[in-house]
């Protein structure tokens, strides 16, 4: 049998049949929120390393989590959108803002770890977002309480490590975040997806949840893609 005989039909790679027409519409209104957030955190990011005219730390900290109580306070309906998506912005710029420090540390080691660990992060939530997409519905939401079970396994040993100061311990605790983080892509993209379908079309809150994902995944793999280059230069050493 020659397989280059058989037309390859692209649109269905696109096909979700388990998924709704409206849900549909509702997933391309949250990953274009999606994208746009990642557009304004990047500013928010640039406006830290490069012009300094904010300081990512406690202050940038406080006001992502102000946009977010602000932001879950403002009801949704067609009157509110447009001040939602305003808020939704700087919710993504103080975010973007709050990475400055981190991004400050991987700049000191190596600058293009920052483009390496974008790239791994777009391709790791890409790879899981298609994955909760195809896969059976709800077949992923069994993860909820495993992923908050190792949330607070990650908190404890960050505490723990508060008094030991361990290199080892802190990679441990980052590693074993990434995989929680890409855990909680495949549960919040099935877990909109089920909410959408019950009737819930705040695509902007749902973009939230999506957003502080990759936020989370990108973060923890440019430290560590960092920490491995650091380790790499002291060898050579």
């Amino acid at each position: 049998m020659n397989i280059f005989h058989h037309s390859i039909r692209f649109h269905a790679l696109f096909k979700f049949s388990q998924i709704s027409h409206s849900t549909q519409l509702h997933l391309k209104n949250v990953y274009s929120s999606l994208a746009v957030c990642m557009f304004v955190a990047a500013a928010g990011s640039y406006v830290h390393v490069v012009t300094r005219l904010f300081q990512g730390g406690l202050l940038s900290l406080l006001c992502s989590l102000g946009m977010m109580v602000w932001l879950s306070m403002t009801p949704h309906n067609s009157e509110t959108e447009k001040n939602r998506l305003a808020i939704l912005a700087g919710f993504a710029f103080f975010t973007g803002v709050g990475l400055g420090p981190a991004m400050d540390f991987v700049i000191n080691i190596n600058p293009s770890v920052i483009v390496t660990a974008f790239l791994g992060t777009s391709i790791i939530f890409i790879c899981f977002t298609l994955s909760a997409l195809y896969a059976k519905r709800r077949s992923y939401l069994y993860l909820g309480g495993t992923l908050m079970s190792g949330l607070s396994i990650l908190f404890l040993v960050s505490v723990l490590n508060m008094f030991f100061g361990s290199a080892i311990l802190f990679k441990a605790h980052m590693y074993m975040g990434l995989v929680i983080m890409c855990g909680f892509v495949l549960f919040d993209t099935q877990l909109i997806i089920e909410k959408a379908e019950n009737g819930d079309k705040d695509y902007v809150w749902h973009c939230v949840d999506l957003f502080l994902d990759f936020v989370a995944i990108f973060r923890k793999l440019m430290i560590l893609l960092a920490m491995n280059e650091k380790d790499k230069k002291k060898e050579k050493k």
